[in-house]
């Protein structure tokens, strides 16, 4: 390893041979140059490869391929013409089988490297029959290329460069695609005003799209920098004719000087107010910005993992923390006694209770509250859980959440989660704590990216 003030064995633009031994967290390869680590865009374990070296930190450095010289097993010609320049993939270029392989090590290598837990068996990645088309939601930038055609696409890796597919995205449900298509070529019809990151003027900054599996609706969002559109009603008639699919136009309004696609106010242009899917036979109503699974396919997988690692026998209280709209708390509702769904953001809350009316279910109780606050509550009133399922974001659970979960001596933990690096700090926690992991299951909910979703189920010792 590089130390302070030793020379680096490489330099910004130097060529090197290398051989590929592994990969990141992001999905680069890893290679080693006289034991300096390297990562490398598009390197592919048992890649034998030039790079080029294009920075060089204290530790480590970052290259991008020149040539793969001896090609690993796994590497395959991408469908995708762009994989190589878009950020919204890495793995195009590999099997998707060693995809699955390289996803459970990662979650092996995590939970030995952070949690202290070498012992724990991860099971085989439950991976999909076709890993293309699958996301039910599309965000895309918009802008113009060096010609002035406003384009839709997504960001160039590491840059606000928006690369166009001429395909369209191979992971977006098609009809997702159809939708992006007939906005792009509005806006370039009617020669519409686009946003200028630099400058902060112009109108169109994104456009987004939801497609739900189970009905076939299509929702757009146009994400603009003020209130009015001009010739609104000729967008609303040609969206109309060339995507009959859709029975949902929206508008919301993002005027701060920022990164975030969605702004605080959204207002429906035409049609309905949200579109209806469904999970394991319960129907959700999907407002512009609900959160709900971007992959409904593995989303039924990964539920039902965790119904089935909750081992409920219809007696048990369970408590559902970071519950959102209330999937998984409907989804779980049948074989338990109680659900009680915790989540902070008040919004996700009045949609859960939607949900459960709408789905004539009379045995959850919502709270919009923190977890670490409102488990301590629950105890003092006598409804302790037997079981908790946690879903939190990606920077996992709050040490305080932890904390309460402990002191509340929960026989039973199911841990969802969308990040092996918080998985395996919160596991470690856990077990020092007096908890013992008894099952991993890693589900692919994002092929073709470093992304990985895990269940996992622990019990008080």
């Amino acid at each position: 390893m590089a130390t302070k003030g030793k020379t680096k064995p490489v330099k910004i633009g130097g060529q090197y041979q290398v051989e590929i031994t592994g990969l990141g967290h992001s999905g680069e390869g890893v290679a080693r140059i006289d034991n300096f680590t390297v990562f490398v865009d598009g390197g592919l374990p048992g890649d034998s490869a030039v790079v080029t070296v294009t920075d060089v930190r204290k530790n480590y450095g970052r290259a991008k391929l020149v040539d793969v010289e001896s090609p690993s097993a796994g590497r395959i010609t991408p469908a995708c013409p762009v994989h190589d320049t878009c950020g919204g993939c890495q793995f195009q270029a590999f099997n998707y089988q060693h995809q699955l392989e390289w996803k459970r090590q990662r979650v092996i290598d995590e939970l030995t490297r952070i949690g202290g837990l070498p012992q724990v068996a991860v099971e085989p990645v439950l991976g999909m029959e076709n890993p293309y088309g699958y996301r039910n939601k599309s965000q895309y930038p918009v802008t113009k290329d060096f010609l002035g055609n406003i384009i839709l696409g997504f960001y160039q890796r590491g840059t606000h460069k928006v690369v166009r597919s001429p395909i369209g995205c191979l992971n977006d449900h098609p009809l997702n695609v159809k939708a992006i298509r007939a906005v792009e070529t509005l806006l370039n019809d009617l020669q519409a005003s686009v946003y200028d990151e630099g400058t902060g003027k112009g109108l169109f900054r994104h456009v987004v799209a939801r497609t739900s599996a189970a009905t076939q609706e299509v929702m757009v969002v146009l994400v603009t920098n003020g209130e009015e559109i001009p010739r609104l009603e000729e967008i609303i008639t040609g969206l109309q004719a060339t995507v009959p699919e859709m029975v949902s136009l929206n508008q919301n309004i993002n005027t701060e000087n920022t990164n975030v696609i969605f702004g605080p106010k959204t207002k429906l242009l035409w049609g309905k107010p949200t579109i209806e899917d469904w999970i394991g036979g319960l129907r959700f109503q999907i407002s512009p910005r609900s959160f709900f699974q971007v992959n409904p396919t593995q989303t039924q997988v990964l539920y039902r993992v965790a119904k089935e690692f909750a081992g409920l026998t219809g007696k048990e209280r369970v408590v559902d923390g970071y519950c959102g709209i209330g999937t998984i708390a409907l989804y779980v509702a049948d074989k338990a006694s109680q659900v009680i769904g915790i989540e902070n953001v008040p919004e996700a809350i009045a949609d859960a209770k939607e949900n459960a009316v709408a789905n004539g279910i009379d045995n959850v109780e919502f709270f919009a509250d923190q977890v670490e606050d409102r488990l301590p509550q629950l105890i003092a009133a006598g409804k302790e859980p037997d079981v908790v399922i946690l879903d939190p974001p990606r920077r996992g659970v709050d040490t305080r959440a932890l904390d309460a979960l402990v002191a509340a001596k929960v026989p039973r933990i199911v841990y969802v989660s969308c990040n092996p690096s918080s998985l395996a700090r919160d596991l470690g926690y856990l077990h020092s704590h007096g908890y013992q992991v008894l099952q991993v299951q890693p589900v692919d909910m994002f092929p073709h990216t470093a992304h990985v979703e895990c269940v996992t189920l622990m019990s008080r010792l």
